[in-house]
């Protein structure tokens, strides 16, 4: 079973934005909690109502990270499905997250996962939620407290053993094709795809593909001229795809969701 030992540092990931007292709001609710805490933010432009593409950052950047970090996210925790709010400890780093696939990909026999019982939280000080901000009411000061080591993490409620799956599939691999699909598109307009690097070690020789497009494979974007398309594989370890010096997302129309092909290249 993995441990948690808490260090005083929270990451927040949301899809809630910049206008507003939102985010903001949910860092007060934690200071106020715990005023020593050191608040980092990842990430608040997740899509609206995505969290696949959280999960998909959470999980590749929570490494670099001290063991002991918790990790907030907050993206529709109380919209469709996965109402439930989770404390998963992890690697040695503490999640907390809603129950809508978000980091359904992870296996809860061996991650450690509990549900919050709301019937916990007057003895855990929690205030009454609002029907609309869990964000703030629920996730700022469980994470705060487990922060602080003054929760820990099985005190939020039971174990449980499964997960509402993540609305997006692992990339697929065989020995004649990787296929996956793009996640996000990042500032400067580059395509992340899921597909990760030793995915594609299987091929000698490999190329993309993308809506019937061959993009070439490089190591550096200094290696296409300017409004050349390409291929290559990021700081995250996973494929994107690029076009130097321009948008890569504009010029291909494609958005999140559209799938990428990687095959050993025939000429």
């Amino acid at each position: 079973m993995t441990t948690f030992n808490a260090v005083g540092v929270v990451t927040l990931t949301t899809d809630l934005g910049h206008k507003g007292p939102y985010v903001a709001t949910m860092k007060g609710v934690m200071l106020a909690r715990f005023p020593q805490m050191r608040i980092i933010d990842l990430t608040h432009d997740i899509l609206v109502h995505w969290p696949s593409e959280a999960g998909f950052w959470l999980r590749r950047s929570y490494r670099y990270f001290p063991k002991g970090t918790v990790h907030i996210a907050v993206v529709d925790p109380a919209g469709r499905a996965g109402r439930e709010v989770l404390a998963i400890v992890h690697d040695g780093h503490c999640f907390v997250v809603p129950d809508n696939g978000l980091l359904g990909q992870l296996d809860p026999e061996i991650a450690t996962v509990h549900r919050f019982d709301p019937r916990r939280g007057p003895s855990l000080g929690l205030p009454a939620p609002s029907a609309t901000f869990h964000g703030r009411d629920i996730f700022a000061p469980l994470g705060a407290d487990l922060a602080a080591g003054k929760l820990r993490p099985e005190m939020v409620g039971p174990r449980i053993h499964e997960l509402v799956p993540s609305w997006l599939e692992e990339a697929q691999a065989s020995d004649r094709e990787v296929r996956g699909a793009v996640v996000t598109t990042d500032n400067f307009g580059n395509l992340i795809t899921n597909i990760d690097a030793g995915l594609m070690e299987r091929f000698s020789a490999p190329r993309v593909e993308i809506t019937g497009k061959r993009i070439p494979i490089r190591t550096t974007y200094a290696e296409a001229g300017p409004g050349e398309y390409l291929a290559l594989v990021n700081a995250f370890g996973v494929l994107e795809i690029a076009r130097a010096e321009k948008s890569a997302a504009k010029g291909l129309g494609i958005e999140r969701g559209a799938i990428v092909t990687v095959r050993e290249r025939e000429d």
